[in-house]
């Protein structure tokens, strides 16, 4: 558990992200986090480098509702501080906190909190041994790292950690997730780090957590862009969403868009996706801008709009509804989107009430 968020054991897949603000910066960091759980963030991870850090991340924590997992290394004092002041898990190596003492005060104290680790490997901070023993960073590398950190913590006796094995390179990460999967049963934090921009690095974590997460690998995932943290967050839903893993938001299916569109599609839903943006309930729309697919993808969707001429045909859980001109597409098909929200929340607050 880290806080009131389930990882591994069957739950939902977690989606996090990590604020990239100056943490002693207090107010310019809650408004980040504030921000994320506004797009849907289930867990936000805090960097703590300094004592400093810590004395804001107890304010931090205090005027935040959201999971937060502390970012620290070598100084295991830290560790001990933020667990003081309400971490829900620390992102912490054993490895790298030196003498035993050390790391066993930080594990002693977990334990007493019920506080978990997330415990990992990055392809870029591998140690001296390991890169003296296999001249580059590697899958091999990675899990015989992992297997470091793991091997300190079970002399110890503590269990209640995750981990994660990260590489910029998506096959290095797979092989590395998928070698280690064979061996531990602890829950996986799945990331490619370091992925790159929002466009690129996006398509990377697609490409590596989506096989992952195919093969039933991974329990809470990071998106690791050089963006707004807050586009971490909608690329990680998208990802989950698109493998049926997690239903959360808008679902929208548009046309790429050609010369039979009766309508800018391109335009249309940009637009449509800015003003849905809060919407956190599931729920799939179409937008097909011709009659040649529109109709049969407008069936499947509890909203949908497909072009048509003289007058557009706006769709409601599968079946034609009512026309609608070029002019008022965004504001009808958003409004309509709204209706059957509302809808569904007071449907799902009877459920609730009469179970």
């Amino acid at each position: 558990m880290v806080g009131k968020v389930p990882v591994g054991g069957g739950a939902p897949i977690s989606v996090q992200s990590m604020t990239n603000t100056e943490t002693c910066d207090i107010e310019d960091t809650i408004a980040q986090i504030e921000r994320l759980e506004a797009v849907g963030a289930d867990i936000v991870r805090v960097s703590v480098p300094t004592m400093g850090a810590a004395e804001a991340f107890r304010e931090i924590r205090a005027r935040v509702s959201l999971p937060l997992v502390a970012d620290i290394h070598f100084d295991y004092r830290i560790a001990l501080k933020v667990l003081e002041y309400g971490v829900d898990c620390l992102r912490v190596n054993p490895g790298n906190i030196g003498r035993e003492e050390r790391v066993r005060a930080v594990v002693s104290s977990s334990k007493d909190k019920g506080i978990p680790m997330r415990i990992g490997v990055n392809a870029g901070s591998l140690s001296k041994a390991l890169l003296r023993k296999y001249k580059e960073p590697n899958a091999t590398a990675m899990i015989e790292s992992a297997l470091q950190q793991i091997d300190i913590l079970d002399k110890l006796d503590f269990r209640n950690f995750k981990i994660s094995l990260k590489s910029s390179d998506v096959f290095m990460t797979l092989a590395a997730y998928r070698g280690l999967a064979d061996q531990i049963d602890n829950p996986f934090h799945l990331g490619i780090t370091e992925a790159g921009g929002l466009r690129g690095g996006t398509v990377k974590s697609a490409i590596g957590m989506g096989a992952l997460l195919l093969e039933g690998i991974g329990d809470t995932i990071r998106v690791s862009l050089a963006a707004d943290p807050v586009e971490e967050i909608k690329v990680g839903f998208d990802i989950l969403k698109s493998l049926g893993l997690r239903h959360k938001g808008v679902n929208l299916v548009a046309c790429p868009s050609c010369s039979r569109q009766n309508f800018d599609v391109i335009d249309m839903v940009n637009r449509l996706e800015t003003r849905l943006e809060d919407i956190v309930t599931p729920i799939d729309v179409a937008v097909i801008g011709c009659i040649v697919n529109g109709p049969g993808e407008a069936r499947e969707a509890e909203v949908g709009l497909t072009g048509a001429s003289p007058a557009n045909m706006a769709y409601l859980d599968g079946a034609p509804h009512h026309k609608v001109r070029n002019e008022d597409l965004l504001d009808e098909l958003e409004a309509m989107v709204r209706r059957r929200v509302a809808e569904k929340q007071v449907a799902d607050k009877n459920l609730i009430a009469s179970s």
